[in-house]
């Protein structure tokens, strides 16, 4: 899966140079850099959530972090890391982060769903983050939620019961209030 430009790729420098353009304030503006395509990188995000580099676990929290904040998904439907000069792909199992933690604020059409993700990203369930459900073959739902910029969560089983206990139906349909919306969680037609 390396492309024979990156065969020199030096994760430790690749991270000082997203160290540098992230700041210490928000997330960097990703969306706004264009540097050259430098090929594809054995970076992995599984789809419990963790990261690997060369088949070895990305161990600490801090460095997973540092990645995710430089994380994009283009409309090409691949993934990059990106710097102002430099934009490697990397693999995605499924979503590249997992909403781990869910706190309820209010109750029925009043409520606020805030989640929280495996990077601890922080994000309000509402028409920026909406609620997706997609349903396998044999009808097991994998449910996501919109973090940022086309990069979603997918929500965890623990977390997704806790929506299930709160599933309400309006008009013929199941789904959760949050922010004063209503977001089904069915199959889309």
């Amino acid at each position: 899966m390396t492309d024979k430009n990156t065969s020199s790729f030096r994760p430790d420098l690749f991270a000082i140079e997203a160290r540098k353009a992230s700041g210490k304030k928000g997330l960097p503006p990703v969306h706004l850099w264009n540097p050259e395509f430098c090929g594809d990188i054995d970076m992995h995000i599984k789809r419990d959530g963790s990261w690997d580099y060369m088949g070895s676990s990305i161990s600490r929290p801090a460095m997973v972090k540092l990645f995710s904040s430089i994380l994009r998904h283009d409309d090409d439907g691949k993934y990059y890391l990106v710097t102002p000069v430099e934009k490697v792909g990397i693999r995605v199992d499924d979503a590249p982060f997992v909403a781990v933690e869910l706190r309820v604020v209010g109750k029925g059409r009043d409520q606020i769903l805030h989640f929280r993700t495996n990077v601890d990203d922080e994000l309000i369930m509402d028409s920026a983050h909406p609620l997706r459900i997609e349903f396998s073959e044999s009808g097991e739902p994998s449910p996501y939620v919109l973090v940022r910029d086309r990069l979603e969560a997918l929500i965890c089983r623990s977390v997704y019961y806790e929506l299930a206990e709160m599933v309400e139906e309006i008009d013929g349909k199941y789904g959760v209030w949050s922010s004063g919306q209503f977001f089904a969680m069915e199959a889309a037609e």
